[in-house]
């Protein structure tokens, strides 16, 4: 009886010697339409995969381009435009439905002369047409890339100077700092760049995306909104800059068509949108602290509000008698960002004051919640006090306002500190209460396209962002513009026209109490 036959591997010596691994040929021909994926889900392009990986440096891994690996795009097959089952090409960087016979992955193999393929779920490396699965220290950067993983200790100082001091570098040797890179403006998405990036540098929820290890449980939004926080803290990036379009792709169907990327939009919308969805997608609730979301963000607000009522009695043939009372009405609600009134510009100015920006103090705009000044409206009196303070709290610069014609932009500047914001005054508290300071962590600006009206559609959107804490010349700021990113001075962070801004508690235990009471 005639013995079966075995493929052959040859050594460096030229002597021969029996392969290691077992070839799709030799697997029975009805498993390489119903096999079952490395995840567990029935897979009907996947190809018999042997026991034991591959670790060789000879199975066309010198083929592999990282200059054009692009892991940020939406993770669908380039031919079927299926998202089951996709494995990215490494000498190509297109993106091909299963590995099988009869799979796109496996035809690209032939016809292109392309061999090396990643699971992008899994990303695990395998050679086709062979259908062999590899495992070499070499391939480890590109599976950090296509899912950056994080410890508690990697994170521990990326709110630290010392952050600052280790600048890490892409394939082309161009420094970068993680945290602070650009993020592609595919069409018009710079105002959700924007609020992005001011989200990110919030510690407490970036480090709990970057912590994070969903399991396919969670929304399709919070895991890519996870995704996309990981890779702008990606130390070990092969391009200096991010795309956020697998996220922006979820906004946008999240949204029902709301924050596209076709049409400019309002960065407090959306902020507002966001937080809101992301707090529902981690399981929150209506109670306090439910989420990272709340726990982070939300602050407490009482509401007075003052309604003048005329009461008739009407007695016979009497003449009427009208009675004129105040109802006052208090109620108390939750708020995630404030909005902030700015004065009206004046609007006649001579040939001198044409030329004369108008500016205010962030102390006098604040004053809407000091709980004395009143606030009209549709012919109510109204007046704010804050209850609770959060951890960060977040200012909305109302600087946009529409009429029946045009939307119009009040170019008012505001003047604030960057570090010792003190809202105690504004705060429900005895007035030997000890101070609330702040620190600005995020500051959102808009700038008008030369040559263009003074509104949304013709804008251009840019973030400064902190690096570093504790101020003196530690402390850096970055200003980013979609690509752009450049430090900035600090004087020069008080010229732009605020939209956005976030503020962080300092961390001082003897005021903690008092303004979480």
């Amino acid at each position: 009886m005639a013995t079966e036959s075995r493929p052959l591997d040859v050594e460096e010596n030229g002597n021969e010697r029996p392969a290691k691994r077992a070839r799709v040929e030799d697997a029975p021909e009805n498993t390489a339409k119903s096999n079952v994926a490395e995840d567990g889900e029935e897979d009907l392009y996947a190809a018999t995969e042997a026991s034991e990986p591959v670790r060789a440096s000879d199975l066309y891994l010198d083929t592999i381009n990282r200059a054009v690996l692009d892991f940020d795009f939406e993770k669908v097959c380039s031919v079927s435009l299926s998202n089951i089952n996709i494995y990215g090409c490494l000498v190509c960087g297109k993106y091909f439905q299963g590995r099988g016979k009869s799979s796109y992955a496996y035809a690209h193999a032939i016809h292109d002369d392309h061999h090396v393929f990643i699971n992008l779920e899994t990303a695990k490396v395998y050679v086709l047409p062979d259908g062999y699965p590899v495992s070499d220290p070499s391939l480890e950067d590109i599976s950090f890339v296509l899912a950056p993983s994080f410890s508690k200790s990697s994170i521990a100082n990326l709110s630290a100077p010392a952050h600052l001091l280790k600048p890490s570098y892409d394939l082309s040797s161009k420094p970068y700092i993680p945290g602070y890179i650009g993020l592609n403006n595919i069409k018009r998405n710079d105002y959700m760049n924007v609020i992005i990036h001011s989200l990110l540098h919030v510690p407490p929820l970036r480090d709990y995306l970057l912590l994070s290890n969903f399991k396919g449980k969670e929304s399709e939004m919070l895991r890519r909104f996870a995704g996309l926080a990981k890779k702008v803290w990606n130390p070990r990036l092969f391009k200096s800059q991010v795309s956020p379009h697998e996220l922006l792709q979820e906004v946008g169907r999240a949204s029902v068509g709301k924050f596209s990327l076709e049409k400019q939009g309002d960065p407090a919308e959306f902020l507002g949108w966001l937080l809101n969805h992301l707090h529902k997608d981690m399981g929150g609730t209506k109670k306090r602290n439910s989420s990272v979301m709340f726990s982070t963000f939300q602050g407490e607000l009482r509401m007075e509000t003052q309604q003048v009522v005329v009461r008739s009695d009407l007695r016979g043939n009497e003449k009427p008698r009208f009675d004129i009372d105040r109802e006052i009405r208090t109620t108390t609600s939750p708020f995630l960002f404030l909005a902030v009134d700015l004065p009206p510009p004046p609007l006649f100015q001579d040939s001198v004051e044409k030329n004369i920006i108008p500016q205010v103090s962030i102390q006098s705009v604040l004053a809407k919640y000091d709980g004395r000044t009143a606030q009209e409206s549709a012919g109510q009196l109204r007046r704010f006090k804050l209850q609770r303070l959060p951890p960060y709290i977040v200012l909305h610069f109302k600087r946009f306002t529409k009429n029946a014609f045009v939307e119009e932009k009040n170019p008012t500047i505001v003047n604030f500190p960057l570090r010792g914001l003190d809202l105690r005054e504004y705060l429900e508290v005895p007035e030997n209460h000890p101070p609330a300071m702040y620190d600005l962590v995020a500051n959102v600006i808009h700038e008008s396209a030369a040559g263009t009206t003074r509104d949304k559609e013709s804008t251009v959107w840019k973030v400064h962002l902190r690096a570093g804490s504790g101020g003196g010349e530690s402390e850096r700021w970055f200003q980013i513009q979609d690509l752009i990113v450049e430090e900035i001075r600090k004087e020069m962070i008080f010229l732009g026209e605020t939209i956005i801004q976030i503020w962080e508690r300092r961390d001082d235990r003897s005021t903690m109490n008092g303004l979480s009471a």
